[in-house]
């Protein structure tokens, strides 16, 4: 691997990749760094976290008078308001960044994760080869070196929020445990596939044992699926599903009512309309003909 790509991705970060805004954590990047010869700094502080990444070479690590020896693959975290120090006799070749979460424009979830890794006792942690963590960093900054590439910047800043995540998740343990669900492992896929195949497939019967054959499971599994983790059964899913669909075609399409119960799966438009009439409290055809009685009204009025 090319080192010196580490070092030109820092510049192209620290020019493109300021501000992370997903999925309710907002962080400020203060700065990026990759540096092939870190030797001694003076005894500092900061007022936000900021991560190193030892790529090679050997040191010492001071935190609150206490020294943790530093190694190829070793990740260390300095806190806020914690006075710090690196020393290393060769130099080290460090890779680094500075971030705090904005807690004006994050939800009250991450302002206790962040809370939380603060309050982290164990700051410093070696590993034997590349994690996770790691091979992420390293390939962030050989994409940043890719300007050429379409989607440049929207990369960089997916790729930069992941591997803060990949940190903060690396200090605070915990989070190994909050999302999990109390559900059997494997279920949640299963489901996500269960529910593409029947929404893309509503024209056929989409009996139990063929979808459940489909997905290489038993009839029994997939009803459990269901009931455990949508707390409804596979036929009232699936039924679910036509109704839905049909309720679509009716507002948007220009299809018979025979051709609309063809389309969602339904053996008969009697059955259809029947159906449907039961579901909804109108029968698909009023429904129609209401909808697009509001339709117009709407459009006159304007």
């Amino acid at each position: 691997m090319d080192l010196n790509k580490f070092v030109s991705g820092k510049s192209s970060l620290n020019e493109y990749v300021h501000h992370l805004d997903q999925n309710g954590a907002s962080f400020q990047v203060h700065y990026w760094g990759a540096m092939p010869k870190h030797y001694d700094n003076p005894l500092h502080k900061h007022s936000f976290f900021e991560v190193c990444f030892v790529v090679d070479g050997e040191g010492t690590y001071i935190e609150d008078n206490s020294s943790h020896p530093l190694h190829k693959n070793t990740i260390f975290l300095s806190r806020p308001e914690v006075l710090h120090q690196i020393k290393s006799e060769e130099g080290l070749f460090l890779l680094y960044v500075a971030f705090e979460l904005m807690e004006s424009e994050s939800s009250e979830e991450w302002i206790r994760i962040i809370e939380a890794a603060k309050q982290q006792q164990v700051v410093v942690l070696h590993h034997s080869d590349d994690i996770p963590t790691t091979l992420l960093w390293k390939s962030l900054l050989i994409q940043a070196t890719m300007k050429e590439h379409a989607f440049f910047g929207e990369m960089l800043s997916s790729m930069a929020h992941s591997l803060i995540l990949s940190i903060i998740e690396n200090f605070v343990p915990p989070l190994n445990h909050m999302k999990q669900r109390m559900v059997p492992e494997g279920y949640s896929l299963l489901l996500t596939q269960a529910k593409l195949y029947i929404h893309d497939n509503l024209s056929s019967p989409l009996k139990l044992t063929e979808v459940a054959k489909h997905l290489h499971i038993s009839g029994r599994h997939l009803s459990r699926i269901f009931m455990s983790e949508l707390g409804v059964s596979y036929s009232k899913y699936v039924l679910d599903e036509r109704i839905k669909n049909a309720v679509t075609l009716l507002k948007k399409s220009n299809l018979s009512l025979k051709e609309i119960a063809e389309e969602t799966g339904f053996i008969s438009v009697q059955y259809f309309t029947r159906v449907f009439t039961t579901m909804m409290q109108i029968s698909p055809g009023r429904f129609r003909s209401v909808f697009v009685d509001e339709k117009t009204t709407i459009f006159c009025a304007n």
